[in-house]
């Protein structure tokens, strides 16, 4: 797949896939063709937006509809792109029509549905089977083979693994009973992922493209490039802060890299850091956005809904790790700049932050909406719902004063507006009232021409979130064959038992294990499969084993976005490769150096779980719930630092290579659990920093 972005210097670079994974080209296909794909979006679209706002459907009916829009614009956007004639796309549009059927169906006979539970009929067995044949098609053809092809093992496992020897036997399930299971419950087609796919993770995406709509990302570039531009190494550490701010509003770490990466790459470049160095930067950042709060790549929603918890819940637990990484990336170019003596930006070439704050500072209210309806308990839905209504009110709001006259008029609007807000929440916030400002602003919007263009910005919007949606949405479909099968046939207890039995050995080895399989499916699959395969499969094994269940499912989350920076796959550095011009394996083993904290974070947590807030941690009996979270985060920090000075090989001067296996070594004892480790890690590590002190000393002392 060819998926154009822009350099700084607006040349066009074409980023390569081999499918649609990662999103569609722009637009919507040739012309004719696109109106229809653009108004089928529009239309999932304003569907998905209507069951946020207001509960008017069955849950099941929902993921029903919700799948046929997948299918429908999947299979239509997939013609319009690749079909070479005029029936190949009416071919491929009626095969889309076919899936949204199956879709209608779960709408239809709803009730008949429910009524005849585990007595398909033969229309059901049909439907059921069509419905199946789409989905892996169209994920084959939006994605490629590997996750079809897993999902595909996992099939003929639950039709023939009754032929198998035991342990992996299971007693066998007729052909009416695996569609059945698969296509009209919830543990298939219909289950958890496809839930969240139907509710949060469509509302989010949406709300994060009306965020981009509206100038957040010059914002986020603007405030990295006034706080860090200036500093050491400047260039690099504002592709980190504006990645990790991007990673806010964007689950998508491939979309980081080819958005701020096509502006942070070049620029790093410039100022004298290597390509593969830079784009090693870009996408180290880029994919520490889909651990950074709230979005979190969308698996936060899963997470939360798999484990029964809050969404809130999920999100502490991963603030501390999140800054973690990040602090880890800012430290790792820090020491790469003063290795190689590079230096920051002319301060008078660079934007003042209080300008760009005073400019746009109403783009961050959303976003604080948001994170503060979140962690107030409101649910991801309703704080989704009422964020983006904010955001749709500043975008629409913004357009209506630019045609003021005067700054009086503007302020008296917005006061207004704030008055008028505050009226209709005095008893809380009403979905109603709410759709009732954003219809009044939009009715005034359409009086002006900048508002028109600004209600046209905000309906492509719209049609380009269903397109996005796309992927997260087949993925989700599809991997619910794996659910359905480990529910029925209980292969997962067979794992499980295994991973239990190495970890009464030794629970490292148990961590290794899991690590790796979560690496292994993450160069095939996206983030979200492979965090939901690898926790059905493992993280109960783990919580068996004494990690907390929000830490093992961590644990497998953590290492599923590792795999996109590990060779020889790392679909990051692949994708921030064309930009840098620079060959993907050396930006991937770049990638993994830089990103080390990504790798050992998840360890520090399973053996110190206050490292994301959650209780059992062995400190904490001595110093409290508190005092264990600041020693955790302490030990981690030091750990990440002596982890950079090894890698990069500088501190205050160049190390040698006794210096760098010292500093790893004292790294280790503080990553490691045995008597005395953190005295002894501590002890290193102070011996590690005094050496290259006095040995800096000596350098600056020494005649020249």
């Amino acid at each position: 797949m060819l998926q154009p972005v822009t350099t700084v210097d607006h040349a066009p670079v074409k980023v390569e896939f081999d499918n649609f994974e990662h999103g569609f080209p722009d637009g919507f296909g040739p012309r004719g063709w696109d109106h229809l794909a653009y108004a089928v979006a529009i239309a999932f679209a304003v569907f998905q937006l209507v069951i946020a706002a207001w509960n008017v459907l069955p849950s099941q009916v929902v993921r029903g509809v919700h799948v046929g829009f997948l299918l429908l614009l999947t299979f239509g956007l997939i013609g319009n792109f690749t079909a070479k004639t005029k029936a190949g796309r009416i071919v491929a549009w009626l095969i889309g029509a076919l899936g949204f059927g199956c879709g209608l169906y779960q709408w239809i006979f709803y009730a008949d549905l429910i009524a005849r539970d585990g007595d398909p009929t033969h229309a059901d067995l049909v439907v059921g089977t069509v419905l199946a044949l789409l989905i892996f098609e169209g994920t084959r053809r939006l994605m490629g083979l590997a996750l079809p092809l897993m999902c595909g093992v996992c099939l003929l496992y639950w039709f023939f693994g009754q032929y198998l020897p035991a342990p992996l036997n299971h007693r066998g399930y007729d052909f009416d009973q695996v569609i059945t299971h698969l296509s009209f419950g919830t543990e298939g087609f219909y289950g958890v992922p496809i839930y969240v796919s139907a509710t949060y993770i469509f509302l989010f995406i949406l709300f994060g493209s009306f965020l981009e709509r509206a100038g957040m990302i010059q914002l986020f570039t603007d405030v990295s490039l006034g706080l860090f531009g200036g500093t050491r190494g400047g260039p690099a550490k504002v592709a980190v802060f504006a990645s990790g701010m991007m990673g806010t509003i964007s689950g998508s770490g491939v979309a980081n890299v080819v958005t701020v990466g096509q502006f942070t790459i070049p620029l790093m470049i410039k100022f004298g850091y290597r390509r593969a160095f830079a784009a090693g930067v870009e996408a180290t950042a880029s994919m520490g956005g889909q651990i950074m709060p709230p979005v979190m790549g969308a698996v936060a929603f899963i997470m939360a809904e798999t484990l029964g918890v809050d969404y809130a819940v999920i999100v502490k637990a991963a603030v501390i790790p999140a800054l973690l990484y990040f602090a880890s990336a800012f430290w790792m170019v820090h020491l790469e700049a003063g290795k190689h003596g590079l230096v920051g930006m002319q301060r008078s070439a660079l934007p003042s932050v209080w300008k760009a704050l005073a400019s746009r500072w109403y783009l961050v209210l959303p976003l604080a909406a948001l994170i503060f309806m979140l962690f107030e308990g409101f649910t991801p839905l309703y704080a989704g719902t009422i964020g983006l209504s904010l955001t749709v009110v500043l975008i629409l709001g913004a357009a209506i004063v630019h045609g003021f006259s005067n700054n009086v008029l503007r302020i008296l609007f917005w006061v207004g507006l704030a008055l008028i807000a505050g009226a209709v929440s005095r008893q809380g916030l009403n979905v109603f009232a709410v759709a009732g400002i954003v219809a009044a602003l939009i009715a005034l919007a359409a009086l002006t021409r900048g508002g028109r263009n600004t209600l046209a910005a905000c309906r492509d919007s719209l049609a380009v979130s269903a397109k996005s949606a796309l992927t997260v949405g087949m993925a989700c479909a599809i991997v619910g064959t794996i659910i359905g099968m480990m529910t029925q046939t209980g292969i997962g207890t067979i794992f499980g038992s295994w991973v239990i039995g190495l970890g009464e050995t030794s629970l490292f080895l148990a961590l290794v294990m899991t690590m790796l399989l979560s690496i292994l499916l993450g160069t095939g699959i996206p983030t979200i499969p492979t965090y939901i395969i690898t926790a059905a499969l493992a993280a109960p094994a783990l919580a068996k084993l004494g990690v907390p269940l929000i830490v093992s499912h961590m644990f497998a989350f953590y290492y599923g976005i590792m795999a996109d920076l590990s060779p020889p796959v790392a679909l990051a550095a692949l994708a921030a490769a064309p930009i840098a011009k620079e060959n993907p394996d050396k930006i991937g083993w770049e990638a993994m150096r830089i990103a080390l904290a990504g790798y050992v974070i998840p360890f520090i947590a399973v053996y110190s779980p206050a490292l994301m807030l959650q209780p059992g941690d062995p400190m904490q009996a001595h110093l409290g719930f508190y005092g264990a979270v600041a020693y955790a985060s302490l030990k981690a920090l030091l750990a990440i630092a002596l982890l950079g000075m090894a890698a990069i090989g500088f501190l205050f001067s160049r190390m040698t290579v006794a210096e760098r296996l010292l500093a790893l070594g004292a790294a280790l004892c503080l990553l490691g659990e045995f008597h005395y480790s953190d005295m002894v890690g501590f002890a290193l590590a102070a011996v590690s920093i005094a050496w290259q002190w006095l040995r800096r000393g000596r350098i600056t002392t020494a005649p020249t």
